[in-house]
Parts: C-alpha cells; sequence; structure tokens
C-alpha cells in the first residue's frame, strides 16, 4: 500500500524522522519497502494568475500572457493551447530550477519573455500532460507552489503481510504507529449525519453467514460532475489512484483513509430494495471493467428485486454505475466474510483494491462509521439531500478473549515484563484487557482477524515492546558429553569408510513409483500416500534399491561409464497390525569399470566380489557368512543374504537380467543394502599378545564334494581349532586331472605360532592331525 506521509501524519504525529518513522513500522512486522519524494527537486515556482492573453505577433502557435506573481506583472510567451485569462497556473520565475531546466530571461520571436508557465510534467508531476497545471481559483497569488501543493512530502509503500489486513488503510498503519511510539491517535470527528429526506431503500439479507452487515443511505440530488478537490486529488495520486470522477473518488478515498471499500449505486436504475444473495445459476452481470464472468452458486452478489447489481466485495456493475447524468446515489458499506470472498479473485483472473481489503478481512465495527465519512465528503463536495441509514445486521465474527499468561511471555521472550507493561501493550493495540491470577484476558478489536491463540499476543508484546529491547542473552545449558559407545559407529564413521572406498553418497527422496516396489521388492501392497506430489512419487519406499538403480540410470543416460553410489535413508514397511516402521538403511551400488582408467591397471568391470569386499570392510571386526539365496531384485545364481552371528543383516548381488533390461542399462549393477543399526554395531578392540617367537606354516589339500561350501568349511574348522593355530585361509581350488568328477580341491593356508615359545615338529603335527581329523569326520574329505 502506498500513501502520503503528512496524510499519515493528520492522524498521529511522533517526533521520528522519515526514516526513523519507516524503521519502526518496519520493525514491527508492517515492511516500509519504499520511500520516495512526492515531487522531484525545484524552486522559485509560484502561483501566477494569468490577466491577459494576446497573439504573439511573430508566430501562429505562440501566445504572450500577462501573469500576476504577486509583484509587478511579468510578460510570458506561452505556447500551451489551454492558456486563458483569469486561471492560475504554476509559474517558473527567471532562475528558476526545474527538472532538467534552468528558467532564464529570453527573447522569443522577439518578445521578452520572464518566465515558464508549467505544466505538471514540466515540475515532475506527471508523465505526460496535454496542458498548463491549473490551479485552485482559491490558491493565493505569489505563494511557493510546493507549500500550497504540499510537494514536499514523503510516499511511503507499506507492505503488511497477509493476516494484517487492518494495516491496508491509512488509519491501520496510523494505530500501529500510535502503539509503537506512544503518541497520540487523532482519528478525527465523523459525527453521524442527519437525514434531510426520509427516502429508504429496503435491505434484506438473503446470505446472512457471507454479509453479516450491511449498511446503505440513498443520497438525492448530487452533482456527480463537481469539481474534486485538489487536496483529495493530490492524495489520491500519491496512492496510485487516479482521480475518475468525484462519487468514486470519495469512495476510493475513505477505502484509503479507513480500510472499509465502498460502492455507489445509480440509484434510477435500482428496480426495489437491497438484496445480498448467492448467484443464481447462468446468471449475467457486466462488471465496471468490462468482463462478464460466469456466475457460480457460490459467488456472492449485491441485487435488487429483479437482478444482479455488482459482485459483493470485487467489483460494481456495469449497469448501475454512477455517470455524469447520475442525480440519484445509493451508497453501500458492508461487511463481507473473507472465506466468502477469498479465492474468488483468482478464480475470475482479475481483483481490485475492495477484494484485496475483504479476503483479508475488514473492520465490521466500522462499517456505519465509514458510510458517514463517505456521506459527509459527498455533501461537502457534490451536495445532495441525505436519507436515514438502511441497515441490515446479523451474527458478526465472534471476538472472544485470549488468555495469556505472564509466566508464558517470559518462558518465549527471555525477558520478563510487568503485568501494567503487557497490559498496557495490549491497550494501545486496541485489546480490552482484564487481569486475573496472573494472566491477562485479552478480547481482540473487530479488525484483527489474526488473533486466536496465546502465541498471537505474545508476537504482539514482543513486537510493540521492541525486538531491539530483547536483549541478546547466550543461553545457558548444561555440557553434558552425549555417550559415544566404542562397539557402535556413527552414520559419519560410516560414510567416511564408504568415501574413502571411492562411493559418493546421494540423498533421494522416500516416496518412489509404485512400480519399483513391485520390481526391486516385489511389494503388491507398499505405503500409499494419502496426496502425493507426483504421481511418480505415489508411495513410500520399502528399500533404497530403486533410488540407487534410478542414479545410474541417470548417470548412464549422461554417457557415465563408472558410477559408484551410497545412501543412508529411512525406508518404510507394514509392522504387525496397523501400524508402520521405519529402519535406517544403507546401500551403495557398482556399475562399470572396477577402477579408474590407469595404465598401473588392466580394465575389468566390477564383479560381485569387489562389492563383496567393500561389505566385508564396512563390516570388519566380526564374522560375516554370505549365503546363497534369491531376492526379486537379484541375479538368481549371484545374489547372497549377509548373515552376522545368525542375525540377517541385507542382501548383496547382481542386478537381476529383467531390470538390467528394463531400466536400460548397458551392463548389470552390483549392489547391496544392509540394515544400519546392524551393520553400524561391532566388537570393541581387546589386546592380544605379540608373539616374539616365529610361526609355521602348512598348506593342507583335501578333496571334498563339489556341493561343499567353502564357507561352512571355514566355519567348522575355525571352531574347533588348535588353540596354537593362529590363520586359516584357502588360496586355491582345483577342479581337473587327478580329482575325479564332482569333487573338488580346496588348499589351506594354515599357520601356527605361539606366544610363549617356539614350536616343535611334534606340536605343529598333532594341530595339523587336528584339523584334518575334523575335516574328515565332518566333510569326508580327504588328503591329496
Amino acid at each position: 500500500m502506498k500513501f502520503s506521509e503528512n496524510w499519515l501524519r493528520t492522524f498521529v504525529n511522533p517526533a521520528l524522522s522519515t526514516r526513523e518513522l519507516a524503521d519502526a513500522v518496519t520493525m514491527s512486522g508492517v515492511e516500509v519497502e519504499a520511500i520516495e519524494p512526492a515531487a522531484p527537486p525545484f524552486e522559485r515556482v509560484v502561483v501566477g494568475e494569468v490577466l491577459s492573453v494576446e497573439r504573439h505577433p511573430g508566430a501562429e502557435r505562440l501566445t504572450v500572457c500577462r501573469v500576476n506573481v504577486g509583484v509587478a506583472p511579468l510578460t510570458v510567451v506561452c505556447g500551451a493551447p489551454d492558456v486563458r485569462a483569469g486561471i492560475k497556473v504554476p509559474t517558473a520565475l527567471v532562475g528558476a530550477r526545474l527538472p532538467g531546466i534552468e528558467i532564464s530571461a529570453a527573447k522569443v520571436r522577439g518578445v521578452e519573455s520572464n518566465g515558464m508557465l508549467c505544466s505538471a510534467s514540466e515540475l515532475g508531476l506527471s508523465g505526460e500532460a496535454a496542458g498548463l497545471m491549473v490551479l485552485s481559483p482559491d490558491a493565493p497569488i505569489g505563494a511557493d507552489v510546493r507549500e500550497l501543493l504540499d510537494l514536499d512530502d514523503q510516499l511511503l509503500t507499506t507492505k503488511p503481510t497477509p493476516n494484517r489486513g487492518d494495516c491496508l488503510s491509512v488509519l491501520g498503519v496510523a494505530r500501529e504507529v500510535a502503539a509503537i511510539t506512544g503518541a497520540p491517535l487523532s482519528r478525527g470527528e465523523v459525527n453521524a449525519v442527519p437525514p434531510a429526506i426520509e427516502d429508504v431503500i429496503s435491505v434484506v439479507l438473503e446470505a446472512p453467514r457471507a454479509c453479516p452487515r450491511y449498511c446503505g443511505r440513498l443520497i438525492r440530488n448530487v452533482d456527480p460532475r463537481a469539481p474534486v478537490p485538489q487536496w483529495l486529488v493530490a492524495r489520491l495520486e500519491r496512492s496510485d489512484i487516479r482521480s475518475i470522477s468525484a462519487i468514486v473518488d470519495i469512495t476510493n478515498y475513505v477505502m484509503l483513509e479507513l480500510g472499509q471499500p465502498l460502492h455507489a449505486f445509480d440509484a434510477a436504475k435500482l428496480e426495489g430494495g437491497i438484496r445480498v444473495r448467492f448467484a443464481r445459476e447462468r446468471e449475467q452481470l457486466t462488471l465496471l471493467n468490462g468482463e462478464s464472468p460466469e456466475l457460480r452458486p457460490d459467488f456472492l452478489v449485491i441485487a435488487d428485486d429483479r437482478k444482479a447489481l455488482a459482485l459483493a466485495g470485487i467489483m460494481g456493475g456495469a449497469e448501475s454505475a454512477v455517470g455524469d447524468g447520475t442525480r440519484d446515489i445509493f451508497l453501500e458499506s458492508a461487511f463481507f466474510d473473507p472465506d466468502v470472498i477469498a479465492g474468488k479473485p483468482r478464480r475470475l483472473g482479475f481483483g481490485s483494491e475492495s477484494s484485496y481489503r475483504f479476503e483479508r478481512g475488514v473492520d465490521f465495527a466500522a462499517t456505519r462509521h465509514a458510510l458517514e465519512r463517505a456521506t459527509e465528503l459527498v455533501l461537502e463536495i457534490c451536495g445532495g439531500a441525505p436519507g436515514p441509514v438502511s441497515e441490515a445486521c446479523a451474527a458478526l465474527p465472534p471476538r472472544p478473549p485470549v488468555a495469556l499468561r505472564l509466566a508464558r511471555v517470559e518462558r518465549i521472550l527471555g525477558i520478563r515484563l510487568s503485568p501494567e507493561q503487557v497490559r498496557g501493550i495490549l491497550q494501545r493495540l486496541g485489546f480490552e484487557c482484564a487481569m486475573s491470577d496472573a494472566q491477562v484476558q485479552a478480547r481482540p478489536p473487530a479488525y484483527r482477524f489474526d488473533i486466536a491463540i496465546e502465541e498471537d499476543l505474545i508476537e504482539e508484546v514482543a513486537r510493540i515492546h521492541g525486538y531491539d529491547n530483547i536483549p541478546a542473552a547466550a543461553p545457558a545449558a548444561p555440557a553434558v558429553m552425549l555417550p559415544a559407545p566404542e562397539a557402535r559407529r556413527d552414520a559419519a564413521a560410516v560414510r567416511r569408510l564408504l568415501v574413502a572406498r571411492d562411493y559418493q553418497e546421494i540423498v533421494t527422496y522416500s516416496f518412489v513409483d509404485r512400480q519399483w516396489e513391485a520390481d526391486f521388492c516385489g511389494n503388491a501392497a507398499p505405503i500409499a500416500l494419502a496426496n502425493p506430489i507426483a504421481s511418480q512419487m505415489s508411495v513410500m519406499r520399502s528399500s533404497l534399491i530403486g533410488s540407487l538403480v534410478n542414479c545410474v540410470a541417470f548417470n548412464e543416460n549422461y554417457k557415465q561409464s563408472r558410477v559408484r553410489l551410497f545412501e543412508i535413508g529411512r525406508c518404510f514397511e507394514r509392522a504387525a497390525g496397523d501400524g508402520h516402521v521405519q529402519p535406517v538403511r544403507v546401500g551403495a551400488i557398482a556399475y562399470g569399470d572396477a577402477l579408474d582408467e590407469q595404465w598401473g591397471a588392466p580394465s575389468r568391470k566390477v564383479d560381485f566380489y569387489d562389492v563383496k569386499a567393500d561389505v566385508e570392510a564396512l563390516l570388519s571386526g566380526r564374522r560375516t557368512r554370505f549365503d546363497a539365496a534369491a531376492h526379486p531384485a537379484l541375479h538368481p545364481g549371484k545374489s547372497a543374504r549377509i548373515v552376522r552371528d545368525g542375525i540377517p543383516l541385507g542382501w548383496i548381488g547382481e542386478l537381476h537380467p529383467r531390470l538390467q533390461q528394463k531400466y536400460d542399462l548397458r551392463l548389470a549393477p552390483v549392489l547391496f543394502e544392509l540394515d544400519f543399526e546392524q551393520a553400524a554395531g561391532g566388537e570393541v578392540p581387546t589386546y592380544n599378545e605379540i608373539s616374539r617367537f616365529p610361526p609355521v606354516r602348512r598348506d593342507l589339500a583335501v578333496v571334498v564334494d563339489e556341493n561343499t561350501g567353502y564357507q561352512a568349511i571355514l566355519e567348522s574348522v575355525r571352531r574347533q581349532r588348535p588353540a596354537i593355530v593362529t590363520e586359516i585361509g584357502l588360496f586355491d581350488v582345483y577342479r581337473g586331472a587327478g580329482v575325479e568328477k564332482g569333487k573338488k580341491s580346496l588348499a589351506f593356508r594354515v599357520l601356527l605360532q605361539d606366544t610363549q615359545k617356539t614350536l616343535t615338529d611334534t606340536e605343529v603335527e598333532c594341530a595339523i592331525s587336528e584339523l584334518i581329523q575334523v575335516l574328515q569326520q565332518q566333510f569326508d574329505a580327504k588328503l591329496r
């Protein structure tokens, strides 16, 4: 909203400069986003009266004027076509400095000219002007034009938040300034206008909830072509509203001044009384802007007994508009429920200053007051005979008191305010206050639609007390070190480990495509969103696999030959009954080359065992098994369940060929997914004595059945190994000559060492014999 500072100061005039005033209003929550002068700087421009006009002897389009400026009359050569004797115009004297020009005495086609008669554009007051700027007939001759027209004014542009519709008027901003500064607020006297005639137009509220208050007044014998006072035109123009006609200018002026939109109907075009109702099916109405929108049943209209006259709270109709031939008007001032107006301008594709205010809420207690103010101005400017006010009223919005606990104020703001301070702040804002039991019962005024809960009142107290007056105290809290169990790695440690193994972290949405759940999880009933942000993000993920594969496909489209990604995030699954669980998982995927292109190693594609090594590094410290098992997203022969201490941790494997083809991947990526809580767990490292004696190595090759798993052999041998056996590992697998069909040869490396002595051959052979016995008894192994 844009308005004149001097207009504001007629209501409240604190001892603050323009900048200080703007800063105070901004810090209270109503942003002043611009300050600009009402007019550019100029000097030595006074009111001049044209005494006579004669044709220039040497130029057909020029005139020679005699101008009275309060001293000796001046001779001024003028080219304006509308110059005439008797008018008063701004006159720039010799030496005057106007925007972009300096006036000096000069001969124009042989005639001495001692000044210039000015248009509004030459003074910088408008972009274009068709002729001279004609001043009011009562303007004092010789008076400084800047002082006469109040051109040293400043224009303030405020940007209230949507919940502060009460600040969309000069009076509303003045109330804020008075509350902030403590300066007295002068509302101006508006007395009820006594009726001069008995004529009334009846008002019926057919939609009382949508329009709980409607006031109107018939005024006869007005002059709609009456000249509008310069002060009123200036205030409108400084609010970026152009002057149209006396009646329209008055309604616009009262709207800016008090925040109450009004409308005037040509009374001669009304057929019967006023009815406030919702539109009927296929009802037609042509508005003032020439639009004829399709009226829906939820549009509120102002109608007479036969037709719709105006779109309530938005715009008047063209048929009942006031024109130059209007003699009688019906002046309307009403309160419309904000919920009824809200959203309608967007549906129509256009709005108005009225709809902007009504959809935010206007002061329903001042409806009649605004009508009396408008009537007062109509009678002053246009004349006429007013009738009595026709008023229809239903249930107005309630304003229940809101309880404000002083202890709550202190807790939220961090400062202690006395009950008198709190009550004083709220009373300056127009609240009705009562104290009881260390709390204030505050009833909001009718113009405040944003006060409903205790926190709203605390905000009011804070902004009026002043945010700058609230000390920035450092919080006092005990510094307690949070537990960090050594046996568990946090998410940051897991991230560092995966980054060190050449993975890059991604963060993806938990909302995924329903088809992903079917493809990668075999989940036919995923958790669906009630209000998805997109059709392809309609369910909650139960696995990270879909997101990882999608990111690989995205990078593949951008010709990335090597992709290694990981993510730590929540998944969402159904639990017993109607519950849900949200486990945190860590997943990773490797695609393309195993190593960056280089000369130090041959190029090869990533395989199952590369990613298995990454999983083992992530789970280091405890024995982990990889059991062959099937998963919907993984290759049937290249997938495994990851198990530790008998507890399943997750899955590892190559993407299923069917999914590889479906998602347009040239190669099959290898991926894993683990339960984060299980993967992050571990064992606290323990100290083992380092032997000073040399180790002994023995290689042990046995033939076992082809179906015997290495994992089972290794676990059994490790479980039953003698104490001096420190390490057992597989270093060769052989099938071929010398090994019968259906069998395979496994070669193990066995290290033996004692921390107290050097082992003897007898001790070594005895330990190896025990291992062989385990292999023979449990796996029917034979020595090669």
